[in-house]
């Protein structure tokens, strides 16, 4: 059964740093895409970042090009998410999420494992 946990989230000022962990159990993690969603009050469920399994291939929404940064650690089995400048509108509860259907994409429907996130909000 795989498993998946994020941490990291909590309350932050405008323009602070931020990084977001995953750990995920139950799969081979160094042979399969990952993925970090988030879902802002009110909004559908939106793709932020996603990685390939070997990290050299990354991708990112328009929204958080430039300011956020998506790595992994297949010796630990962890996935990151570093985060910076962050702004009001990245208030959200953030998602990992692994086994996509192909490739790793920046579409939600794509993955079938997910964690049950973690919270970030921003404030100004």
């Amino acid at each position: 059964q795989v498993e998946v946990v994020e941490s990291g989230g909590g309350l932050v000022q405008t323009g602070s740093s931020l990084r977001l962990s995953c750990t995920v159990s139950g799969l081979r993690f160094e042979l399969t895409g990952m993925g970090w969603f988030r879902q802002r009050p009110g909004k559908e469920r939106e793709g932020v970042s996603c990685i390939n399994w070997g990290g050299s291939n990354t991708y990112y929404a328009d929204s958080v090009k430039g300011r956020f940064t998506i790595s992994r650690d297949n010796a630990k089995k962890r996935l990151y998410l570093e985060m910076s400048d962050l702004k009001s509108e990245d208030t959200a509860m953030y998602y990992c999420a692994t086994e996509p259907a192909y490739y790793p994409t920046l579409n939600p429907d794509e993955y079938k494992s997910w964690g049950r996130g973690t919270q970030v909000t921003v404030s100004s």
